[in-house]
């Protein structure tokens, strides 16, 4: 007995230690849901990242901290590192160009960071033109070396572009043109600090139902991205909301005053599709292919559809984020999550 209690002392010894947990990134909007959200769960996040600021074509910065939310960081030593959003082509474009602008944004931005202790920024620029790639590239670089030499950091977020080309269709070709192509993932990966791949919104009220994040799809798009930014500076996104498809009203054109189909869709938290799966009687499915929870249900005599992200669902792409050791994942938003997520993550270190 001796021998055997000394044999399991020395493999709890020498045993391998465990793989760190990836750092729980989360989003977090002004909305009460959303903060109210990150005060019952700060202890299981590791790095939050607000909405707070916005910047325009001539590099001013507009926004300023929920400083209920900052007093709740700094006791429990949480680094914050807000969101700077430009969601505007044109407006996008002139600040790409500008040097003036960008210098403009980018002494705020340092100036925020001293004033209010936060680690730095991650850049949300979104709905950028393809041609626009190089600007956006050059950009990134020149605020990450403003940032790196004043002791900060930068991280973005990047619309997630596999295969790195337009296909074939229409709707392929507009989700490169305005939405993807503008990412060189290996330029911006050596400037940044860390790339948040937002790998979700592969189906939206934009199209026909489907998994906010299909497996297959997350695993090309996480693939490809590992291509060009080392698995240690890269985040994967792992939506916690869901989209709710429907039959809408058709729409009235006023010019023929001819009615014209009109698809409906809109976003819907995970509490609120649980609930609705609930009062409809709908049986929440698992889709195997997809690894995403989904139903559907019949109102008004038609078929109406949920996809989204439940405990399961939110594990298995928790899992591929430890598995690849990637830095972290992110989690857009607090607030709209399965409140049974928090009964499986850790609490941060």
């Amino acid at each position: 007995m001796k021998r055997i209690l000394l044999s399991l002392l020395c493999m709890l010894t020498f045993a391998a230690p465990a793989a760190a947990a990836p750092l729980a990134i989360f989003y977090m909007t002004n909305d009460p849901g959303s903060v109210r959200s990150f005060l019952q769960h700060s202890s299981q996040i590791g790095l939050l990242v607000p909405t707070w600021y916005q910047v325009d074509e001539n590099g001013l910065v507009t926004g300023a901290p929920n400083e209920l939310v900052l007093d709740k960081a700094r006791a429990e030593k949480l680094p914050v590192m807000p969101i700077v959003a430009l969601m505007n082509k044109l407006s996008f474009h002139l600040l790409a160009t500008s040097p003036v602008a960008q210098t403009q944004m980018n002494d705020a931005l340092i100036r925020e960071c001293k004033l209010h202790g936060y680690t730095g920024f991650q850049f949300d620029f979104e709905n950028i033109d393809w041609t626009d790639r190089d600007a956006l590239s050059a950009l990134v670089r020149a605020s990450a070396e403003a940032l790196h030499h004043a002791g900060f950091q930068l991280t973005i977020a990047t619309v997630p572009n596999a295969p790195g080309y337009p296909g074939s269709g229409g709707f392929a070709k507009w989700i490169y043109t305005d939405w993807r192509g503008a990412y060189d993932l290996a330029a911006i990966g050596k400037a940044v600090d860390m790339v948040c791949l937002m790998t979700y919104d592969q189906q939206t009220r934009w199209t026909t139902p489907g998994p906010v994040a299909g497996w297959q799809w997350t695993l090309d798009n996480l693939n490809y991205a590992l291509k060009y930014v080392p698995a240690s500076k890269l985040a994967l996104g792992i939506p916690v909301y869901g989209y709710h498809w429907y039959t809408a009203a058709p729409l009235l054109n006023k010019e023929t005053r001819q009615y014209q189909p009109e698809p409906g869709a809109d976003y819907i938290s995970a509490p609120d599709a649980l609930l609705l799966a609930e009062e409809f009687g709908a049986k929440i499915q698992w889709d195997p292919q997809d690894h995403s929870a989904w139903y559907y249900f019949y109102r008004d005599q038609m078929r109406e559809w949920v996809f989204f992200t439940d405990l399961r669902t939110f594990k298995d792409r928790y899992n591929l984020a430890a598995q690849d050791k990637l830095a972290g994942f992110c989690s857009w938003v607090l607030g709209q999550e399965d409140p049974a997520i928090w009964t499986f993550l850790p609490a941060h270190g």
